[in-house]
């Protein structure tokens, strides 16, 4: 493709299109809750045809999740450079605070959805969820590798314990997600991740 076909004024539009869709979707969803939010009002507001939604998007749900990811999972990265149960805390810390503000009442009301639409849960679940899933969980296998992490219960277990919390606080309001208590479940969690002095001691040393 030359350089000429890929500015095109026509790739120039839709770009702009797109993210004229996604931003009025997460503007709605800034006085609504996801129920009343409808695809007339995202092309009303996005100044767009439904059917300009419906060429990238088959369904609301669909919509909303991209929203939704575009803004969240460049804020809560994996970081870099760091030692994996170091990673995993600030992860946890980030997630806190984010869900903490209007991302947490949009993926609190995705999942609310989800509970009598089955297609909501398997799309959240396919384009945000695994993949998160499967990040953390690669963070998890490196602790236990590093020594940071007890290896005598299985790892899926250890991830959630990780971040179920998290999310039980969300749809539950039961507490509010406060840095507060970013910091003890962090500080807690942690110390029941940690190896026990005989799994240290029996630990074969790395070379």
């Amino acid at each position: 493709m030359t350089q000429a076909a890929q500015r095109s004024p026509g790739r120039t539009r839709s770009t702009a299109s797109r993210l004229a869709i996604l931003n009025a979707t997460l503007k709605l969803l800034e006085t609504q809750p996801l129920q009343q939010v409808s695809i007339e009002a995202i092309a009303r507001e996005a100044g767009v045809g439904k059917a300009t939604i419906y060429r990238w998007w088959p369904t609301k749900a669909a919509v909303v999740i991209e929203a939704f990811l575009i803004n969240h999972v460049s804020r809560v990265a994996a970081p870099k450079g760091m030692k994996p149960r170091e990673a995993l805390a600030q992860v946890m810390q980030l997630l806190i605070k984010e869900y903490a503000g209007p991302e947490g009442r949009i993926v609190s009301q995705i999942i609310a959805e989800g509970q009598s639409d089955p297609d909501v849960l398997r799309e959240f679940r396919e384009r945000f969820w695994y993949g998160r899933r499967a990040m953390a969980l690669e963070l998890v296998l490196e602790a236990r590798r590093l020594g940071e992490f007890r290896d005598d219960v299985p790892a899926e277990f250890q991830l959630e314990q990780l971040f179920a919390p998290i999310y039980f606080q969300l749809l539950t309001a039961h507490s509010p997600l406060t840095q507060e208590f970013a910091h003890a479940h962090c500080d807690n969690v942690m110390r029941l991740m940690a190896p026990d002095a005989r799994q240290t001691q029996t630990r074969p040393k790395s070379r």
